[in-house]
């Protein structure tokens, strides 16, 4: 049996192949390679949600897709991305009701989508790894820290700005944002509100 690497959701980015699209960075639990996906912007956008714990006034295809499952007894066991070819990812997804598991197979972006809200296992074979995996050099990993410096100043400001406002401003700023699709602000007020719940 081939070998099977665990992976990781490491993050989204912004594309430098594909215009308008995002690379879904995967990286191997115990190594240091990353598997970059070209993902469209809906499917972005469901992943960085699950990912940053935003919450959605009502639920994305994904939630409803996790949910309708949950609520029939049947869980997702693991996502296995098992093949790649031309530059695509083709991915399954094992499924158990306690009696049988059922594979049934997806988009690995909605794959991810999926499995980051069960919060369930990614794994993909050592050959596809070995295919489609990089190791990040040096010098891309000083320009993401320098990026990482701008972004946390211009966090601070907004962060400064959204302890200024009355609570019932930030929930509206909230629905605003979540409506607008801006879930990087989402976050950030969501992040707000739920340090004032804690005090």
């Amino acid at each position: 049996m081939e070998k099977r690497v665990k992976l990781k959701v490491q993050g989204i980015t912004s594309s430098q192949v594909q215009a308008g699209a995002y690379a879904l960075i995967l990286s191997e639990e115990d190594g240091p390679r990353r598997i970059p996906i070209i993902v469209g912007t809906p499917e972005a956008q469901s992943i960085v949600i699950a990912l940053e714990g935003v919450k959605t006034p009502r639920p994305l295809t994904h939630d409803l897709f996790a949910t309708f499952a949950q609520a029939f007894g049947i869980r997702l066991v693991e996502v296995y991305i098992y093949r790649f070819e031309e530059g695509i990812f083709f991915s399954e997804l094992m499924f158990s009701d306690g009696e049988r598991s059922i594979k049934v197979d997806s988009r690995t972006s909605d794959a991810i989508a999926i499995a980051l809200r069960v919060k369930c296992d990614i794994y993909t074979s050592e050959d596809i790894v070995r295919q489609a995996g990089i190791v990040l050099e040096d010098a891309i990993e000083e320009e993401e820290k320098r990026k990482d410096l701008t972004k946390v100043d211009m966090d601070e400001e907004i962060d400064q700005l959204l302890v200024d406002m009355e609570e019932e401003e930030l929930k509206e700023q909230l629905e605003q944002a979540v409506e607008q699709e801006d879930y990087e602000l989402a976050k950030l007020i969501n992040d707000e509100l739920q340090r004032r719940e804690a005090k």
